[in-house]
């Protein structure tokens, strides 16, 4: 879905920022038409954005899929805590990914690159660690604005959830075109963060 109310200047699907207005709409019939087909090998569908939660629609899209029979997992950067819940309350998510930019404190407008409401933010990671939908928490790791000790501290702000996973910088059409000549961290390097996460949380790599 497109648009986003955050704008992380690394984002590599800026286009769903910046521009909106040429990219096709594609009528859900066609969707509907694309997964039911193809119902024996698939089993999910992955609402994804921008940003989903900015679409007042969206139970209603997500209960017409499972009404389908097919699993639901939604990515959100879980800045609308109130939608979140409803969609948990109402049994409408199988599996939750939540973007965890950066550490709770000035750091996160700054990756994200508007003012934060922080409060909402630490809303929805309460709502989804306190509820019995699988979920996990990502964040991506790009060298112009995380370091070991920020990814040591968002991984201790969540210890004991079930997943923690360190996504990959990729520095193609990035929402700020400066930072396609960042360097994303090496394997190496990653798999060092991951061995300090997994002190507090089970950490895994994503995209290396």
């Amino acid at each position: 879905m497109p648009n986003c109310n955050f704008n992380c200047p690394f984002c590599s699907n800026s286009s769903l920022i910046k521009k909106i207005e040429s990219l096709p709409s594609i009528d859900p019939q066609i969707i509907e038409d694309f997964i039911t087909k193809r119902e024996k090998f698939i089993d999910g569908v992955v609402i994804t954005g921008g940003e989903p939660t900015l679409q007042p629609d969206l139970p209603e899209y997500i209960r017409h899929i499972k009404s389908l029979g097919f699993l639901v997992k939604l990515d959100t950067n879980g800045s609308d805590p109130k939608m979140l819940k409803d969609l948990i309350s109402q049994k409408l998510v199988d599996y939750i990914a939540m973007d965890f930019k950066a550490p709770l404190d000035e750091r996160y407008a700054k990756v994200t690159g508007v003012p934060m409401d922080l409060e909402s933010v630490k809303e929805s990671i309460k709502a989804i660690y306190d509820s019995d939908v699988d979920y996990e928490f990502r964040t991506t790791v790009c060298p112009a604005f995380l370091d070991e000790k920020d990814i040591e501290e968002i991984a201790r702000s969540i210890k004991g959830a079930k997943k923690y996973v360190l996504q990959q910088f990729v520095p193609r059409d990035t929402l700020d075109p400066a930072l396609e000549k960042v360097a994303p961290y090496t394997k190496e390097k990653l798999e060092q963060m991951a061995k300090t996460c997994n002190r507090y949380v089970k950490t895994v790599l994503r995209g290396v």
